[in-house]
């Protein structure tokens, strides 16, 4: 995610019910491509994802295990792609999250639209081949229309390359809104969390459910961690990784320190609101079967 290079520089629950609840995706707005809702989180829902951009047997471990385990894993092999040939310590890693019935996706940087399409369409290849990954994690992602083409041809080519598989993509930022017929999902937010605080939203992001949006927060003091999920749920992010890690030299060769608090937190907050959506059910349904009582003693 948003790296030049592994040693380089990254670019109260109620509250969290509440927002997340927002209706999704209004009419008139962009179709979602036709896996999108198979690939989310239920609206209302945030779920967590990881990054796993670390050698470390330990680290990957110590995320499938969790309870609940991350709904998706970011598989980087070199940094820019699937490399040259398959890895086996990756390849049983892979294998055990799959098990856990864990969503894999192959990181390939498009480096902004400047990378040789040929050289994202091979690691497509390769991850498929290698490593059976659900799908692509296109990242260093252009966010001007100018590149969109660049990426509706990638998006074409990773469908047939991988069947029925998911798309993500990361320009870290909130991009045209053309993207978001292109990726399943989108990265809107990649950087600290100082920076997470006076992130403004488009207004557009509103015509789409939460699933179809991710953020990514670093330098997240502990202390700071619940508000950050909080805050995620108002701003409408389905997924969601949270680390106490600093942007420099690299967020992401570690869980952060509270990452059992983080799961913990998050699948607090899916839990509740499906309670409240539940709630919310039963008395529409017991508004509508008093009115029909009113309406034969009328």
């Amino acid at each position: 995610m948003h790296r030049v290079s592994r040693n380089v520089a990254f670019r109260s629950i109620a509250a969290v019910l509440l927002a997340v609840l927002v209706p999704g995706t209004v009419a008139g707005a962009t179709a979602a491509p036709a896996l999108a809702a198979q690939a989310g989180p239920a609206s209302g829902c945030q779920r967590t994802f990881v990054p796993a951009y670390a050698w470390s047997a330990a680290f990957w471990t110590h995320a499938i295990d969790s309870h609940p385990a991350p709904s998706v894993i970011i598989l980087d092999i070199t940094g820019v792609g699937a490399g040259t040939a398959p890895v086996p310590h990756f390849q049983a890693l892979v294998g055990k999250a799959h098990a856990a019935g864990i969503t894999i996706l192959g990181y390939s940087s498009t480096e902004y639209g400047q990378r040789p399409a040929a050289q994202v369409e091979a690691d497509a290849r390769n991850y498929k081949a290698w490593y059976q990954v659900n799908g692509m994690f296109p990242d260093l992602t252009a966010s001007s229309t100018g590149e969109l083409g660049y990426y509706q041809n990638l998006a074409r080519y990773i469908h047939t390359a991988i069947p029925a598989s998911v798309i993500w993509l990361n320009p870290g930022d909130f991009p045209a809104p053309g993207y978001m017929s292109v990726g399943n999902v989108v990265m809107v937010f990649e950087g600290s969390y100082a920076g997470y605080r006076q992130l403004q939203v488009p207004s557009w992001a509103s015509q789409y459910d939460p699933s179809r949006f991710v953020n990514t927060i670093y330098a997240t003091p502990g202390p700071d961690l619940a508000s950050a999920v909080s805050l995620a749920g108002i701003r409408r992010a389905g997924y969601l990784y949270v680390t106490d890690l600093p942007g420099s030299p690299n967020p992401y060769n570690a869980l952060p320190s509270y990452w059992p608090q983080e799961v913990a937190a998050v699948a607090a907050s899916c839990t509740a609101a499906a309670t409240l959506v539940a709630q919310s059910n039963l008395i529409s349904g017991q508004a509508k079967v008093t009115a029909h009582r009113e309406g034969w003693n009328n």
